[in-house]
């Protein structure tokens, strides 16, 4: 329970905040190999293969805020290979964390490094999150199709 408390504030790959105005360019579109690590209590790592396309680009590398949880960052930085945020994301029944991320992008890899702290019933938690993603293919693979 503590466990999901705390894990319901993470984003799942460190897609940390909506989308800012126009940023420089960070990472190419195309297919994408991407591994999420997050330690907090347990550890749980996901890998997937997504395509991205020129539209998701921001949204990948400054992430969403979904139905789950809202986040702010007064500092975001994407600049020069360079990553760093800092803020808050809450969940809709109020819980809050704290987070921190730095990490490294060129056009065709993205790497980022999340300390998150809350606390749970008045105990402080804390949480570390990664997401390694490297670029395989310029395009992606046709979609099945429907059946």
């Amino acid at each position: 329970m503590i466990r999901n408390a705390l894990l319901a504030l993470i984003p799942a790959s460190l897609l940390l905040a909506a989308p800012a105005a126009a940023q420089e360019q960070t990472i190419l579109p195309g297919y994408w190999d991407v591994t999420n690590k997050v330690s907090a209590i347990i550890s749980q790592t996901k890998t997937e293969k997504r395509c991205i396309t020129p539209a998701e680009v921001s949204k990948f590398v400054m992430g969403p805020s979904n139905r789950h949880y809202k986040c702010d960052y007064p500092t975001r930085v994407f600049k020069d290979g360079k990553i760093r945020l800092k803020g808050n994301c809450a969940t809709k029944n109020g819980s809050q964390a704290a987070l921190e991320a730095t990490g490294t992008y060129s056009p065709t890899t993205f790497t980022m490094n999340a300390k998150i702290s809350t606390t749970y019933a008045g105990v402080p938690l804390s949480g570390l999150a990664t997401t390694t993603a490297k670029r395989i293919s310029d395009t992606c693979p046709a979609a099945p199709p429907a059946s």
